[in-house]
């Protein structure tokens, strides 16, 4: 059954015309007066709807019941990821979501290609807030992850307590690590977990100095030097399988 996500409150029984972008992409599967899609609004739980009116310059939908239908892991994961290049960003993120990451914090390091700022970084804010709507209508999720605002790592780590509070698990990919992923604890962690990956050139000696001191422990993912997309897909996925994500 097609799934859409539209940013507005659901209520039963209520009859609302669907949002443009919606509507387009209902018209492109030929839905007609009678079918049966799904909604949710990043929230939690989902709705079926039937479809009432269906033109080529609006349809509508009658909201059928509140299903209570969670995919979420038994954690909350923020993938902090220096912003690497080309579509790569795009494709890190549509991936994470289908596996599980709560939010997403684009980070601007020494190494970066790419450089956002001002109206730029909004707009690819913007972008990728989309890109993770997108993959919850085809994963299954019903609650939206968040695209943070880009910052620089110095700033980012500035705002956040040095200590990490009790329950919080910072994690820093690093080819230098001396911390096997093996040795991460099989529980997951009672608040969230935050993980740190550099961009294509890696973050710099003094980056992962600095993100040491803010309670981040250097871990490795063995022996083979990981591209920054794969990094971020093989560790949510390894944590997954760890923490009962799966």
């Amino acid at each position: 059954m097609p799934r859409f996500f539209v940013g507005t409150a659901l209520t039963t029984n209520d009859v609302v015309a669907l949002p443009d972008d919606v509507n387009r992409h209902v018209q492109v599967l030929r839905l007609q007066p009678g079918d049966t899609i799904t909604l949710f609004n990043g929230m939690g739980g989902e709705y079926g709807a039937e479809v009432v009116e269906m033109e080529r310059r609006g349809s509508a939908v009658r909201i059928g019941e509140f299903r209570d239908v969670e995919a979420e892991p038994p954690y909350h994961l923020t993938l902090a990821q220096g912003i690497a290049g080309s579509d790569k960003m795009d494709w890190l993120i549509e991936k994470a979501v289908e596996l599980g990451a709560s939010a997403f914090a684009p980070l601007t390091t020494t190494r970066s290609v790419v450089r956002l700022s001002g109206e730029r970084a909004q707009r690819r804010q913007v972008h990728w807030q989309r890109i993770v709507q997108a993959s919850c209508e085809q994963c299954g999720r019903n609650r939206l992850p968040e695209v943070l605002p880009t910052r620089e790592l110095a700033t980012w780590l500035g705002s956040m307590p040095k200590e990490p509070e009790h329950g919080e698990l910072r994690l820093l990919l690093s080819p230098r690590a001396s911390v096997p992923f093996s040795a991460l604890t099989h529980e997951p962690p009672k608040r969230r977990a935050l993980v740190l990956i550099g961009p294509e050139g890696g973050f710099s000696a003094a980056e992962e100095a600095a993100a040491t001191s803010h309670g981040f422990t250097a871990v490795g993912l063995g022996p083979r030097v990981l591209r920054t997309e794969t990094a971020g897909i093989a560790v949510l996925s390894a944590l997954a399988a760890r923490w009962g994500g799966w």
